[in-house]
């Protein structure tokens, strides 16, 4: 079995409330990477992009990425853009197994609509930039180890198909 597990994939897909979750059942710690970054500049993503820019973001994604990898036996969450990079992308294909939660852009677009937590976003052509985004990123998440479709499942339903990938 790979050391840790990875969720990735799209903003409002639920990767921190599944991840939670199957850390529990399984016995292991959850890390949100987004959440540790937030804690260590004590200001919100957002906050973060709006002060300091994306490219700073970016870099300090890459090292709590690769610092929390390090750890044995994590359910890791990822912010949705942190697979992009290809350092992080290596480095977890290379020792983890990844996941990538996948859901219909309908769904996504309900889930954050009106979330001004998501830097990416604000409160005009949301839809249209959640699209553009998606398109950009689905290509790279398709190199996840599995693919789990989260549309008409419940989250009980995906919380069991992680931990069964995870147990293959």
């Amino acid at each position: 079995m790979k050391k840790n597990l990875v969720l990735l994939g799209m903003m409002g897909v639920g990767k921190s409330a599944l991840g939670k979750i199957v850390a529990k059942r399984q016995g292991y710690k959850f890390i949100d990477t987004d959440l540790r970054i937030e804690k260590k500049f004590s200001m919100t993503i957002r906050e973060i992009f709006e002060k300091k820019g994306e490219e700073f973001f970016r870099l300090s994604e890459e090292k709590e990425v690769l610092n929390s990898l390090k750890e044995s036996k994590c359910i890791i969450a990822l912010g949705g853009g942190a697979f992009m990079n290809k350092n992080v992308r290596n480095a977890i294909l290379k020792d983890s197994l990844s996941i990538w939660l996948d859901v219909d852009l309908k769904i996504l677009n309900k889930r954050i609509k009106r979330n001004i937590k998501r830097p990416l976003l604000d409160k005009n052509n949301n839809e249209k930039k959640i699209s553009k985004i998606y398109t950009e990123r689905k290509n790279t998440y398709k190199m996840a180890n599995y693919r789990i479709d989260c549309n008409n499942l419940t989250q009980e339903d995906v919380v069991n198909k992680i931990i069964a990938c995870h147990e293959k």
